[in-house]
């Protein structure tokens, strides 16, 4: 009797030592899910502070444009209100489609193009959405890593049990995953 209790007793102890080290490597993941948004969340906030001053220089020039300044800054709005992470995601894509609608726009302004504040906020803004398209990756990267723990078996007993919640990737629009259409 006393063999099989320490056996059942060794093995709620290994048991509770590997439940232990999966709710580690959630809490772990999720951290690393929640830095990567929040070091994106820096670059966006950088951008929605720049989007006033480019919407500013394009409307002294593009009088008729009104609609087009309007959404941008609706969708910039939009974004910056969003409350959840899926809000937020879908409102960036968003925003993101304004902002080359508004750069379409200056094309048909060649003294808007030459423009070097317009060229300065432009630039800043090309820069940006650099490193936002960056932090996305690492951002999808680190929500892969807890994704997949949290769906493989034997985790995923722990992960229900502790109420770890799978977190949305960050993905492109259906616009912008239709083929371009060149024409000659």
């Amino acid at each position: 009797m006393g063999g099989a209790l320490m056996v059942v007793l060794g093995l709620v102890v290994i048991l509770g030592i590997i439940s232990i080290s999966y709710y580690n490597t959630f809490v772990k993941l999720r951290n690393q899910s929640d830095e990567a948004f929040s070091t994106m969340d820096v670059y966006l906030k950088k951008r929605y502070d720049l989007i006033p001053n480019l919407v500013e220089v394009v409307k002294q020039y593009a009088i008729h444009e009104k609609e087009t300044l309007e959404k941008v800054i609706g969708a910039r709005n939009m974004a910056m209100g969003s409350q959840s992470m899926d809000d937020r995601i879908q409102n960036e894509n968003m925003l993101s489609g304004t902002l080359k609608s508004l750069f379409a726009v200056s094309e048909n302004y060649p003294n808007l193009k030459a423009d070097t504040s317009f060229l300065n906020l432009q630039s800043q803004l090309s820069s940006l959405e650099n490193e936002i398209s960056q932090a996305r990756k690492y951002y999808n990267g680190a929500v892969r890593a807890l994704n997949t723990k949290i769906e493989m078996f034997p985790s995923n007993i722990v992960a229900n049990m502790a109420g770890f919640k799978k977190y949305p990737f960050f993905e492109a629009v259906e616009a912008e995953r239709e083929n371009v259409k060149v024409q000659f």
